[in-house]
């Protein structure tokens, strides 16, 4: 059904083009995206009042849709800060040291194994868990440091948070935007994730493995304190936490698999479960003072889940007024059989320029990357998923396999491997410049990117 688009679908359309210039820009969106907010509140229901507590309604609704998000990553980050202090982090990682005999068998290593960590952990608890014991490993085995880095950051903050199979976090972003379940972006993101992944990671090992051929690189010593270091557990106590940990993380993944919990079930249950270990370990290492280190844990937790989606919210906020959460937070203003305004600006678009697989493969990497830009990775990707409804809605198809383009793109980019400012955990734990750490980046990075971009063309 054709509907006429309104001034409510021509302003939506111009705040997304200045979030789009703001990124573009290296400028925060939040008060862009508030702006757009209260703009489509006041067009849509011409009252000042109305407009004003749509503000704060649709945070409640952004809240709301992110909460399990949000509460899953903080109770991780705080159960990941009990493992280090106790020292099961060393128990959990050091079977995998035996592995690594020389620079490129620690280069893959590290690399799967902050790949596998990040899955459960998030990566920049992860980053912390696993460079305080490997580094000094892959030092000793001719490995420089900032190759250690690349690994860690392309696997970690690359591959596992812009596949996020376990914690779903960055797919619930893109799904919500998009309009279409976790499960089908998760279905379309595994081949592009593999392609993206593969691509990038060899790439990087190439360039690496050459220049320390040439002498460009070099390993330098660096001395760990993770010996002379004091833990709140024995190193019996170590080990069988570390052996519970992983017992009960491969339950989960069997529970998942076998009940197919997926979405909302998943992240309750690898919530759960993380919060089981936290008070175990708050107990076993602070004894009669566990009690109030479970809360100190917590609130740890809880101050880096904000501080990570705090620009989030708002930019989420905006993005959900272009498909249901109009409705729900502002009324029902829009035309008479309209499908919400991302699906009417699609209409359009299929009737007033010609969009193929092709324009629609290539414009959601390019926004996926802009929305990068700002150094979070999360904090666009609701963009990735609203202007992939919007392609898909003109091309008839494909709506998935953009999302997860956009996802992937934005979160290469922004999550942690190209932006300077938020290459900094990896770059901090490895004792290198976080710039010459996004100049190796770049080029693997950007190649993967082209390569996938040309795949998910063919899987539209």
């Amino acid at each position: 059904m054709h509907v006429d688009l309104t001034a409510i679908h021509w302003l939506y359309v111009t705040f997304i083009g200045i979030i789009i210039l703001f990124l573009i820009l290296r400028r925060d969106t939040s008060l862009v995206c508030l702006a757009g907010i209260f703009l489509l509140g006041l067009v849509a229901t011409e009252s000042l009042t109305s407009s004003v507590s749509i503000l704060f309604s649709s945070f409640i609704y952004a809240i709301t849709e992110l909460l399990s998000t949000i509460l899953v990553i903080s109770i991780i980050v705080s159960m990941s800060k009990a493992l280090t202090e106790s020292g099961v982090h060393q128990a959990l990682i050091s079977p995998f040291t035996r592995v690594m005999k020389n620079a490129s068998l620690a280069y893959w290593t590290i690399g799967i194994v902050m790949m596998v960590v990040s899955w459960f952990f998030w990566p920049s608890p992860a980053v912390a868990l696993i460079g305080a014991v490997l580094l000094p490993v892959a030092l000793r085995v001719g490995l420089p440091a900032l190759g250690v880095a690349m690994a860690m950051n392309l696997f970690g903050h690359g591959i596992a948070l812009s596949s996020d199979f376990v914690i779903q976090g960055a797919p619930k972003l893109t799904a919500d935007a998009a309009g279409i379940p976790v499960s089908e972006v998760i279905s379309a993101s595994v081949p592009l994730i593999i392609v993206m992944g593969v691509v990038t990671t060899v790439t990087a090992f190439y360039f690496l493995k050459r220049d320390m051929k040439k002498g460009l690189l070099k390993v330098e010593s660096v001395e760990s304190d993770s010996e002379t270091e004091t833990y709140l557990l024995s190193s019996a106590q170590q080990k069988w936490m570390a052996a519970l940990v992983f017992i009960l993380f491969a339950v989960d993944i069997w529970a998942m698999v076998n009940f197919n919990l997926q979405g909302g079930d998943a992240t309750a249950l690898i919530g759960g479960t993380s919060l089981i270990i936290l008070s175990i370990l708050s107990m076993l290492g602070h004894k009669s003072k566990g009690f109030e280190e479970v809360t100190n844990y917590l609130i740890h937790g809880f101050k880096f889940g904000f501080r990570v989606f705090g620009p989030v919210i708002p930019i989420a906020a905006f993005f959900y007024l272009g498909d249901s959460g109009f409705t729900t937070i502002i009324g029902d203003f829009l035309p008479k059989g309209s499908n919400g305004i991302v699906n009417d600006l699609g209409f359009a678009l299929a009737h007033a320029v010609p969009v193929n697989p092709a324009v629609a493969g290539v414009t959601l990497t390019t926004v996926g990357a802009i929305t990068g830009l700002d150094g979070s990775g999360f904090s666009g990707i609701s963009l990735a998923g609203s202007v992939a409804s919007l392609f898909a809605t003109a091309i008839g198809h494909g709506i998935a396999t953009l999302t997860a383009m956009g996802q992937i793109a934005a979160i290469w980019v922004g999550g942690g491997t190209l932006i300077p400012w938020a290459l900094i955990p990896a770059a901090a734990i490895c004792n290198v410049s976080p710039f010459e750490l996004a100049r190796r980046n770049l080029l693997p990075v950007l190649i993967g990117l082209m390569v996938t971009t040309v795949v998910a063309i063919f899987l539209i």
